[in-house]
């Protein structure tokens, strides 16, 4: 399929994309302090084991004291948050469309949609690639969409490995950037990596952007749930404002200030 082509269906599925939210999403209605997509990974290399980590990852760390604590302390005291699952360009699935958590209870509520609805992992076939520039456009879209006022708007990427379908990921980065948008990344370890390789250093170089950004590394699978919890900890606590930084000039020449890597 040419560019052009690809470009069309991409439009096509945005819009079957939002028709279905048009008629699932709650209404939040209010400002929040920070409007939050997690996009996670269910592409066919993500294991029964992977997405329990990352189903239950997600839910636990919405209903943790530290999260529920640092929601409060902001000036709304209010996040919004989205939680869809994405392989290969088209291959997406809402689980979670926005929903606003102002407290323990609301995100209990939202963590038991996540635990039911989320991928398990035991039916992978036909799901292609890992295109984390489908991830971020849809991501992106989701934020154009979101039905309230927040003061910052995030994208967070779950994910196992490199971008290897659809449109390179560079472009989805600075569009996503271009609209004040943060891009932080969570690199999942896998038992094949080469030793020699990082993933979180491929996000750190083409995938994370915006204002603040940073990829989150595991020290191992059983360390992503606190790895989620630290990262979404600094997500909610960061009082910055919506800013544009430039694209960096060349992997692994990133600002300080705007890139980072959290272990």
């Amino acid at each position: 399929m040419g560019v052009y082509g690809f470009l069309r269906l991409a439009a096509t599925l945005a819009a079957s994309l939002f028709g279905t939210l048009a008629a699932q999403a709650a209404d939040t209605g209010v400002d929040v302090d920070v409007a939050i997509v997690f996009a996670v990974d269910f592409s066919t290399s993500v294991d029964p084991d992977t997405a329990d980590l990352q189903r239950n990852g997600h839910a636990a760390a919405l209903t943790s004291p530290e999260i529920v604590a640092a929601i409060g302390r902001n000036y709304f005291g209010c996040v919004g948050v989205a939680y869809f699952e994405w392989a290969s360009p088209g291959r997406r699935r809402i689980v979670l469309p926005w929903t606003r958590i102002c407290g323990l209870e609301d995100a209990e509520a939202a963590a038991r949609v996540i635990r039911s609805n989320g991928d398990t992992g035991f039916s992978r076939g036909g799901r292609g690639g890992t295109s984390v520039s489908s991830a971020i456009d849809v991501a992106s879209l989701l934020l154009d969409q979101f039905p309230g006022n927040a003061d910052r708007k995030v994208i967070d990427i779950s994910g196992n490995g490199e971008n290897n379908d659809g449109l390179p990921v560079q472009s989805s980065r600075r569009n996503a950037i271009a609209k004040g948008y943060t891009i932080n990344a969570i690199a999942i370890p896998t038992d094949s990596e080469n030793p020699g390789y990082h993933l979180a250093s491929y996000f750190a170089d083409n995938v994370i952007g915006g204002s603040g950004a940073f990829v989150v590394t595991p020290t191992s699978l059983r360390d992503y749930a606190a790895a989620l919890r630290r990262k979404l900890v600094t997500e909610i606590s960061m009082n910055i404002g919506p800013q544009f930084p430039p694209e960096p000039q060349s992997a692994g020449k990133h600002p300080k200030s705007a890139k980072s890597r959290i272990e």
